[in-house]
């Protein structure tokens, strides 16, 4: 790992882009076909004008309008409808464009390979970190500025963290990485890949993820925080990809749930449960877990318990509807299990239902994608979906900004306002009109740097 980071450092240098050359001019979007390892414009060296036809702030009930923003070291400057133009400013014309906050996917897997899932368990982690790098650029250029990681592959160790770090160096292009290194799972659960791994690997890999009881369940928590985990991650429910277990069903009972809860707690770190079945998922808000990871199949009742309590929940539909629109299609299903077509097939309806149900809740919502058990171009698909199932457009785009935000701890990001974290993002058309657009983000600023 150590000499792809090396490389990687080379690389970068190398090709690191002299924005002070710039300086003055007006910035053409459309000339920029191509970024590999680092921004083509940074504000800390250049401060940044964006000209922008249309503002939405992340907060407001509509989009604002008209509006310029000024961004200097990686911070907002100055909004409104003129802003000030300090010496050697670059002019980034925006005219044309919906200028929103840079969205945030809350369930990602960056180091997952969607094309050969089970191939890539035999990958070593450097050959997991190299393959990943596309998949960081792809998924920061379609507008994701920030993404929760939600596990690697046990036998890679803490790779997330080292991505993470990586792209923080400026080595890699990608999102802001906020990482739960691993998905803590019991003996049979969804995190268990006994039979997937030989027994000589599997036996050196586990202690990453399987905990049963009080005492191994803390040490797992512990653990994750030790190698640098940001966020604790266990499979409350069994999942509809892995062959042993049944996504209705609870994979830890209430006393286990409520020790690995109040465990990252009293360490700092928020807990996402991934559940699927309602049972799962009261226990998981009954312990006090902050997230809820899928919750496809949450009862009217549950979903009521997740409001009161003010447990966020994110959704992933498109993982499971796009099977769902596909039920008929022997093609899509060539390459996908039995038991998971079996399992979408059995619990389609509650899926469907579920989803209506959501939308008509106040349950708080943050955007997330599962991507990687997903294609990365395909990141965006979760707004239609979500607008699908009754969640308005207003409501879907705060999930993936402000409420997202709000979710992952973050107050400086997911919203537009000055002294904020310039992540900015723009699309050639209103989103609120047509969420389609959101598939169409042609200008990224991470950090008060611009990508595309």
């Amino acid at each position: 790992m150590k000499n792809v980071l090396a490389l990687l450092s080379i690389l970068a240098m190398a090709l690191t882009f002299n924005a002070a050359s710039a300086a003055g001019r007006e910035y053409n979007v459309s000339a920029v076909k191509d970024i590999v390892y680092g921004p083509i414009l940074d504000s800390s060296q250049t401060p940044t004008v964006l000209v922008c036809g249309n503002v939405w702030d992340g907060q407001a009930d509509a989009p604002l309008g008209p509006m310029e923003i000024l961004v200097q070291n990686g911070k907002i400057a100055e909004m409104g409808k003129k802003v000030s133009r300090p010496a050697g400013a670059q002019v980034i014309n925006l005219v044309n464009e919906m200028v929103t906050p840079g969205f945030i996917d809350c369930h990602a897997h960056l180091t997952f390979d969607p094309t050969n899932f089970m191939g890539m368990m035999s990958e070593t982690a450097s050959q997991a970190f190299v393959r990943s790098l596309p998949n960081t650029k792809q998924v920061l250029l379609n507008g994701f500025t920030t993404v929760c990681d939600l596990a690697t592959a046990p036998q890679w160790g803490f790779l997330t963290i080292d991505l993470k770090n990586a792209i923080n160096k400026g080595l890699i292009v990608g999102p802001r990485m906020i990482v739960a290194p691993h998905a803590i799972s019991c003996t049979g659960g969804h995190g268990d890949f006994t039979g997937v791994y030989t027994p000589d690997v599997w036996n050196a890999v586990k202690s990453y993820v399987i905990a049963d009881g009080p005492d191994a369940i803390q040490t797992a928590v512990r653990t994750e925080a030790k190698g640098g985990a940001d966020w604790i991650k266990v499979t409350g429910t069994g999942g509809f990809m892995s062959p042993n277990d049944d996504p209705a069903d609870p994979t830890y009972i209430q006393e286990e749930m409520n020790i690995l809860v109040k465990t990252a707690h009293d360490m700092g770190k928020p807990v996402a449960v991934h559940a699927y079945g309602d049972e799962g998922i009261r226990r998981a808000v009954i312990a006090g877990v902050d997230v809820i990871e899928h919750g496809n199949m949450a009862s009217p009742e549950t979903l009521k318990m997740m409001e009161k309590n003010g447990t966020f929940m994110v959704p992933t539909q498109l993982a499971l509807e796009d099977g769902i629109d596909n039920i008929n299609n022997s093609a899509y299903w060539a390459h996908q299990s039995a038991s998971y077509y079996e399992k979408t097939v059995k619990y389609a309806p509650t899926i469907l239902a579920s989803a209506k149900n959501l939308g008509n809740s106040n349950v708080k919502i943050a955007f997330g994608t599962d991507v990687g058990s997903l294609p990365f171009d395909q990141v965006w698909k979760e707004f239609p979906i979500m607008v699908k199932n009754g969640i308005t457009p207003l409501r879907t785009l705060k999930a993936a900004t402000s409420m997202a935000a709000e979710l992952l701890r973050r107050p400086d990001i997911g919203t537009l306002a000055v002294g904020k974290t310039a992540d900015i993002i723009a699309m050639p058309g209103n989103p609120f009109q047509d969420i389609n657009v959101t598939g169409k983000v042609d200008f990224v600023m991470k950090d008060g740097k611009v990508y595309i």
